[in-house]
């Protein structure tokens, strides 16, 4: 069983690593170190991290490429670290759904404050109860994140179970691609068009490949909704 709250500091500076490490082991958390963004997605398979702190100007795999990767399966608190101060990186950071942003140089207490603050944030978060939903002989259970028909279940990546699951919220109701992207991605729904219809695309691949029943109806010019 896991007690103790764990931290991944994925950073190519050694010395920046080292310092962030003394501060939070004193807050007794325990703590793990990448040096880039493929070492990272490693430790994140390995071991069960409660928030990650990631430096974006790194080789091999930077900062934003490791965000992107980290979001199609996990919902892990990540803070971005960037010597740019710049609005446009703080803003691209956030949008491929980074839950903070701090520049460099940074004060060590404060970015402990932050960690704390996104694991408390999660954790109530992931705490409210939610029932299961139920369309047909679907199931959707809020809380394990879980899908299935009948006795079957489907696997989907966090952003395709996340739209899923807003349909199921508003069943027989049509939302839109900017209302199911602005919910989603919490970002300005701009160009997300085609983005929603990709994710639209794989949920019904993977529905009807088990079930061979499509579940999610196109509404055309207006958008999509879950019907039974």
């Amino acid at each position: 069983m896991k007690n103790q709250t764990s931290i991944l500091i994925v950073d190519d500076d050694e010395a920046i690593r080292k310092l962030i490490t003394i501060y939070l082991k004193n807050e007794a958390y325990e703590v793990h170190q990448a040096s880039n963004g493929v070492e990272a997605l490693k430790l994140i398979n390995q071991h069960s991290i409660d928030c990650i702190v990631l430096d974006i100007m790194m080789p091999e795999l930077d900062g934003l490429q490791t965000l992107m990767k980290i979001r199609e399966e996990k919902v892990i608190p990540v803070i971005l670290l960037s010597a740019k101060s710049e609005d446009l990186d703080k803003i691209t950071g956030l949008s491929l759904g980074a839950d903070d942003y701090m520049t460099k140089p940074f004060n060590p207490l404060e970015l402990a404050a932050r960690i704390k603050a996104q694991i408390r944030r999660h954790k109530v978060f992931h705490e409210v109860k939610e029932t299961n939903i139920s369309i047909c002989d679907m199931t959707i259970d809020p809380q394990t994140r879980l899908v299935k028909v009948g006795s079957q279940q489907i696997n989907f990546t966090p952003r395709e179970f996340d739209i899923l699951l807003l349909l199921a919220k508003n069943q027989e109701k049509v939302l839109s691609t900017e209302q199911i992207y602005t919910h989603v991605w919490k970002a300005d729904p701009y160009g997300s068009d085609n983005t929603v219809m990709v994710h639209i695309r794989k949920i019904r691949e993977k529905v009807e490949k088990e079930t061979g029943k499509r579940y999610i109806e196109t509404v055309w010019g207006v958008g999509y909704k879950i019907t039974c």
